[in-house]
């Protein structure tokens, strides 16, 4: 998946979902410095960031099906050290990374993983209330509450800072406008497209065989 929205046009798309999701509310809450969560130690020899979009399907693809494997043979054993890095490229994939983030640090991974394993009930569904409708169903299933949902989902404030973040991100690691799509990968240090499980195998071995 490609080209990711300019910050202007994006927020302009994501107003009106900030709008059907607050339920006419327009919360500015204050925003703390975005932060990139992540699984693994810190210290693990191998740092994979992954860049992802909650909307991409190869993005769902490789949450189901490489990082089950990737997570048991290397993260799990603590040589590998996954960070994710969200893009935005429609208003939904915005409000998506927004739920995720509700909840803080604890509750990011599961939902992340619930937004990719229902990605087509909600990025799917067939007008933008009943996307909003099951993105809070997620959240719900999750643990959090109505009103959290609400309050969070209609924080313009952390809205800018998310697309602002992701925006500095792209531009440190990807200079000269050389970004692929989602997803893509910066495996210490240099830069990959989508592959499969065999193929970050092979680059992860010869990182951790250095």
């Amino acid at each position: 998946m490609t080209h990711a929205l300019t910050r202007r046009r994006l927020m302009a798309l994501t107003s009106g979902a900030l709008a059907l999701a607050a339920s006419g509310l327009h919360a500015q809450t204050a925003t703390a410095p975005v932060a990139d969560y992540g699984i693994g130690d810190p210290q693990a020899k191998v740092k994979v960031v992954e860049y992802l979009s909650f909307t991409c399907p190869h993005c769902a693809r490789f949450h189901s099906e490489v990082l089950p494997r990737l997570k048991a043979d290397y993260i799990d054993t603590g040589q590998v050290r996954l960070e994710y890095r969200e893009v935005y490229f429609d208003q939904l994939g915005l409000l998506a990374a927004m739920l995720a983030r509700c909840g803080g640090e604890m509750r990011y991974l599961p939902i992340t993983d619930m937004l990719f394993d229902k990605q087509t009930d909600w990025a799917g569904a067939a007008d933008l209330p009943s996307a909003v409708a099951a993105l809070k169903k997620i959240g719900l299933v999750a643990g959090m509450e109505d009103a959290a949902l609400d309050a969070c989902l209609r924080d313009q404030t952390m809205a800018e800072a998310l697309v602002a973040h992701y925006q500095a991100n792209i531009a440190a690691d990807f200079p000269n406008d050389s970004f692929g799509g989602t997803p893509s990968f910066i495996i210490n240090g240099a830069t990959y497209s989508n592959m499969g499980y065999a193929e970050m195998q092979a680059v992860v071995d010869v990182e951790l065989a250095k």
